[in-house]
């Protein structure tokens, strides 16, 4: 086991939920964070990191022992029964903060996977995901943020023996994603934090409302397979959470008529939000991107709206880390 002195990782962003799927199911997009990790033979810092950060929002990232980052660092080492090194850190951030596009989860990834592969990796990457879901609490954005693509997380079978097969703590599936389908987000200038959008759920749904939505992410798997419009249109609806979190963004209803008019399946809070999520076909992405664009901009709200891809590869060794001056 080769103990490495350096290396770079690039670890992309997410959406999760997608609608009826909360807090069990995400999706990897084509936005990136990038962290290189040094490790330092003397420790010139009192608390033994050094944190640089360049990209957008860099000046708001805490460059302390309180960086998430470096908290998944040292939890690595903690869950490894070692000491962890002097180190430094570069960051360079393209997810944005506190949007709904899993840059906490990029964090976490990032610093288990970083540490796991300084120490020649002794976790295996199923180890690695559980430490990760672990940290974060729930699996929908630090899955797909390790390994790519779609994927579905749930519990393992409680009280199974370990004798019977390797144990697991989480059972994760690659849900298959239709080429055709394009996930367009319109990430507004302002923030909402998953604490906030937690606190405004209902502690308890009713019978019918957890029907509705086993149903729904049912045929929501089906549709993000087949790129079936008419699976999609309905699938997308939600009561565990959108119809509580909406409210505290701005001009929701708005940019939702906006997209479907001009040609989305529906529309979906990212994540905890407030970043909205349409999905629609490549032949409707630039109107729908436009629609939701003029849709809130008549709020008073300047968005960046972009139409992203599925990311098939997770989080991935880096040889072209962006140079840090």
């Amino acid at each position: 086991m080769s103990v490495l002195s350096s290396v770079s990782i690039t670890v992309p962003g997410t959406t999760a939920n997608l609608g009826p799927g909360f807090d069990c199911i995400g999706a990897a997009l084509t936005l990136y964070n990038e962290f290189k990790f040094t490790r330092l033979d003397i420790p010139p810092y009192l608390e033994g990191v050094k944190i640089t950060v360049t990209g957008a929002e860099a000046e708001r990232v805490v460059t302390d022992e309180s960086n998430l980052l470096y908290q998944a660092f040292v939890k690595f080492y903690q869950h490894t029964e070692q000491t962890p090194p002097p180190v430094e850190i570069e960051i360079h951030l393209g997810v944005p903060l506190a949007r709904g596009l899993g840059s906490s989860a990029t964090a976490i990834v990032g610093g288990l996977v970083g540490a796991n592969l300084l120490e020649g990796e002794p976790l295996s990457q199923l180890e690695v995901m559980e430490l990760a879901i672990a940290l974060e609490g729930h699996p929908d954005n630090v899955v797909p943020a390790l390994l790519g693509g779609c994927r579905l997380a749930a519990t393992g079978v409680e009280g199974e023996p370990q004798r019977h097969r390797e144990h697991r703590e989480w059972e994760v599936c690659e849900v298959p994603w239709c080429e055709e389908i394009v996930p367009v987000v319109a990430i507004p200038d302002f923030e909402l934090s998953t604490k906030e959008a937690r606190q405004v759920l209902p502690t308890e749904v009713s019978r019918a409302d957890a029907i509705f939505n086993a149903a729904h992410l049912g045929l929501l798997l089906r549709g993000l397979e087949t790129g079936k419009g008419d699976w999609l249109r309905a699938a997308l609806q939600d009561r565990l959470h959108q119809p509580y979190r909406k409210a505290l963004i701005r001009g929701y209803d708005a940019v939702y008529s906006a997209a479907v008019e001009a040609g989305a399946y529906g529309m979906v809070i990212s994540g905890a939000g407030p970043t909205l999520l349409a999905l629609t076909d490549k032949a409707h992405s630039q109107a729908v991107a436009q629609a939701m664009t003029a849709a809130w901009m008549e709020e008073g709200i300047k968005p960046e709206v972009r139409s992203l891809c599925v990311d098939t590869q997770g989080a991935q060794i880096n040889s072209k880390f962006q140079t840090i001056n």
